[in-house]
């Protein structure tokens, strides 16, 4: 049997429903995970990355930071956060939340930093202030590019979230962890799927708000910059 069609039986069986080690409880445990570190992460990433983007102050500090933070072994910093605050939920929150801020920051900065500079004057022309210079021009053209960072976020967050099985919570990682100790493959099988599946319904997710949330001209007008 093929690997999927392990995963097609192990997913259609009643046991797999039912009692706590069950997929919509597993799939509840690590969505969220997921959702707090990304909340955590944008609250953090979206303000910083605005302040910077619109006045340029503390970004090369700032995005070099970002960018050494990519290099982070998640699993080694999931052991540190382990040695220092013990197992629960927020060791896992740690090395997650360290995933998500590096593009979030880094695109909501280059967002800002892109707008053209002609028609940030012609704001200032109107007599807008720099909030309103900020909120009503930059953040709404840097709107695409603000979102894109947060979609790389959740799909790494989504992806990355089965670590916490490592710690013994929850999560469909829980699958994959237990089902290797079984050497129970079809579980492990099972368990990367509807991993695999919750990232790709992710990126769905955050394409359709991209839809919703940027106009129509402004997103054709970002799609005429990007390089063929």
């Amino acid at each position: 049997m093929n690997a999927l069609h392990l995963a097609w039986v192990w997913f259609t069986s009643l046991a797999q429903w039912q009692g706590r080690n069950a997929i919509p409880t597993r799939l509840f445990e690590h969505l969220a995970y997921s959702g707090v570190s990304l909340l955590i992460a944008s609250a953090v990433a979206l303000p910083l990355g605005m302040f910077i983007g619109h006045t340029g102050r503390g970004a090369f500090l700032a995005i070099n930071l970002a960018n050494a933070a990519r290099a982070l072994p998640t699993i080694g910093l999931l052991m540190l956060t382990v040695t220092a605050y013990g197992l629960g939920f927020k060791p896992v929150l740690i090395p997650l939340i360290a995933l998500a801020i590096p593009p979030t920051l880094v695109n909501t900065f280059q967002g800002i930093r892109s707008v053209d500079p002609d028609l940030i004057a012609a704001a200032v022309g109107m007599g807008m202030t720099r909030i309103q210079v900020l909120f009503k021009v930059e953040i709404p053209v840097a709107l695409p590019m603000i979102i894109l960072g947060l979609r790389y976020s959740a799909i790494q967050i989504v992806s990355t979230a089965t670590i916490a099985a490592f710690v013994g919570l929850g999560g469909l990682g829980r699958y994959i962890t237990d089902g290797l100790a079984r050497s129970d493959y079809q579980m492990v099988i099972g368990g990367a799927l509807i991993t695999a599946l919750l990232a790709t319904g992710t990126e769905i997710l955050f394409v359709a708000l991209g839809r919703l949330a940027v106009s129509p001209g402004i997103r054709a007008g970002h799609r005429a910059t990007q390089p063929a």
